[in-house]
């Protein structure tokens, strides 16, 4: 097991104040160390390692030894664009003139011409009236949804099973009352809405692809039951900005491919939809989060939310830099071409070599474990014998018993890259003897669950006419058994 990094050194400043020794006193020190000594028990204690991403040979890392390098297959930065020459620039350009400081609020000294143009662009990116730009993707989401909740009178929300963190707070922090239906699943939602007076404003909160399983929401059904009951649409589009459309504004964009690639916006999937969310430090590779939508609802999270409005704003080479990202995936789509081919390829080749990865429609990768210390043990094997980073998802990001990688390939990974994780995958399964996707994919009886039936979850988003591709003509990744050991480090 390898250490976890912390932000101090304990040992330079000497052991912590104690308070609570006194009779009667509460044991502050005691208490904390109990907490941290129960997440190790249930094995959901966070380690992280030190990783240090090269801008100049992404997709590698170094370790706190820099002559350590490590491939990485677990960033959000799918298509590099944290280390994109024109992000690069433009940041440095307005960073040497501004500095590194917003100077405070956006309320205070904090609002810029590239505030401005930033929020232009997101709201023009999902063809909205107006946007507003947060901090993280987190924090939009917290505070949109929280202030929504508790302006619109007996607001009720309804609220996808699989739904994010930063969306569940939001919903909890407003008070509203909310119910929730079973991850993707319509009858479900329909039921629920049945129940809802006419009158009573009503929220369907939910994502375009949910990050630790995959999947891929039916956005132009729960358009339908919205519009059928009366209620507003809150999609999160944070895992899909920048891969899906022909624009990069996620998968509403992309089941109308070709009307938004042409221009005709009207009566599409996202203009149905009512508010988006998302994030720039992923698909776009720098910081922040938004939400677009009218320009009243706008005007009223901008104007009441407290998230929003006592919060430092982000320096303007972060704003600049995140409008150059967008600017170029909007007219460059090479790259999230080349990170569906590596998705494909690469899931593809597992499946083959019976490794389970759960089947989804999207560029997510979950290769199941099932038990939070085996699952430390294949990141922790990959890491110091392959030179491979995946970091292992734990409890409370999935149920216990269902802990995984989560592999997240690049437009930059080639096959040699992608031979290597292969390689070392297929070791590693061999000699801890874990579960393969035989074990997984069928139940007591035999029977194949519906979770791992592929034709029950549909085909990709991407398709083949899309990306100028056959199955056939992805790369072989196939591995010899006497390769193997061969990608081991010192073997």
């Amino acid at each position: 097991m390898f250490p976890a990094t912390i932000s101090t050194d304990i040992a330079e400043f000497g052991p912590a104040p104690v308070k609570g020794h006194g009779p009667g006193w509460f044991g502050y020190e005691n208490h904390y160390e109990s907490v941290l000594a129960r997440k190790r028990a249930d094995k959901s204690y966070r380690w992280f390692r030190n990783v240090n991403r090269l801008a100049r040979e992404f997709p590698y890392a170094h370790s706190a030894d820099e002559q350590k390098k490590v491939d990485v297959w677990c960033t959000n930065d799918y298509l590099g664009m944290g280390s994109n020459l024109e992000v690069i620039q433009t940041m440095h350009k307005v960073l040497d003139k501004y500095g590194a400081c917003s100077g405070g609020s956006r309320n205070i000294s904090g609002h810029n011409q590239y505030a401005i143009a930033l929020e232009d662009v997101l709201a023009r990116l999902h063809m909205k009236q107006a946007a507003l730009y947060f901090n993280s993707g987190y924090t939009a989401n917290d505070c949109a949804l929280t202030v929504i909740g508790s302006q619109l009178p007996g607001c009720v929300f309804l609220s996808d099973a699989s739904n994010h963190a930063s969306i569940i707070e939001g919903i909890r922090h407003s008070g509203a009352k909310k119910m929730i239906w079973r991850h993707n699943d319509i009858e479900d939602l329909e039921a629920k809405l049945k129940t809802i007076p006419k009158d009573t404003p009503k929220i369907i909160a939910f994502e375009s692809v949910y990050s630790m399983c995959g999947t891929v929401s039916p956005i132009a059904k729960i358009c339908d039951l919205a519009e059928k009951y009366g209620a507003l649409t809150y999609i999160d589009e944070v895992h899909a900005l920048g891969l899906y459309g022909p624009h990069g504004a996620g998968v509403a964009e992309h089941l109308d491919f070709e009307a938004h690639r042409n221009g005709e916006s009207e009566g599409t999937i996202m203009d149905r939809i009512d508010i988006f969310a998302g994030a720039l430090g992923k698909g776009f590779g720098t910081m922040g989060g938004y939400i677009a939508g009218s320009a009243a609802l706008v005007d009223m999270i901008r104007s009441v939310s407290s998230g929003f409005i006592f919060t430092t704003a982000q320096p303007p080479p972060i704003m600049a830099g995140a409008k150059a990202a967008i600017d170029f995936q909007r007219s460059n789509p090479d790259s999230r071409m080349e990170l569906q081919r590596n998705v494909r390829s690469v899931k593809r080749a597992l499946i083959e070599y019976g490794l389970p990865v759960l089947p989804n429609q999207s560029h997510i990768i979950p290769l199941m474990v099932g038990d939070s210390a085996k699952c430390q043990q294949v990141a922790d094997i990959l890491f110091n014998e392959y030179n491979i980073y995946v970091q292992p998802i734990n409890t409370p990001s999935v149920p216990i018993g269902e802990e995984r990688l989560r592999i997240s390939p690049t437009a930059s990974h080639t096959v040699a890259q992608q031979q290597h994780l292969l390689s070392a995958l297929i070791e590693i399964w061999d000699r801890l003897q874990l579960r393969t996707l035989q074990d997984w994919e069928r139940d007591a009886e035999g029977r194949l669950k519906p979770e791992w039936n592929s034709t029950e979850i549909g085909q990709a988003v991407w398709s083949n006419k899309q990306l100028d591709v056959v199955p056939a003509v992805l790369p072989d990744l196939t591995i010899l058994p006497n390769q193997l050991e061969d990608t081991r480090l010192g073997i």
